[in-house]
């Protein structure tokens, strides 16, 4: 990682840094591309039939629809704004 990969994203993200930042953040990128190579070295392969393979359909909860909650009382706190519904605040 060098300085100007660094500006290079810096401008893409809209970040600005002081040069010192800079320093920090190609450090700091440095070390998670080192710790993302030493994942890599892992030998990694996708067993597809022990991904829960062994639960049937016939054990799953069946899909029914039920009724859902009122609407109306749903939005009763709202206020209509064009095409959104305004909820009020609740933390400052």
């Amino acid at each position: 990682m060098d300085i100007k990969t660094i500006d290079h994203l810096c401008n893409l993200s809209k970040l600005n840094y002081t040069d010192e930042g800079k320093e920090k953040v190609m450090g700091e990128m440095s070390a998670i591309i080192e710790l993302m190579d030493t994942v890599k070295e892992f030998d990694v392969v996708y067993d597809d039939t022990k991904d829960n393979n062994s639960i049937s359909y016939d054990e799953v909860r069946k899909d029914v629809a039920k009724p859902s909650f009122p609407t109306e009382k749903l939005l009763s706190n709202t206020q209509p704004s064009g095409n959104c519904y305004v909820v009020p605040k609740m933390v400052d």
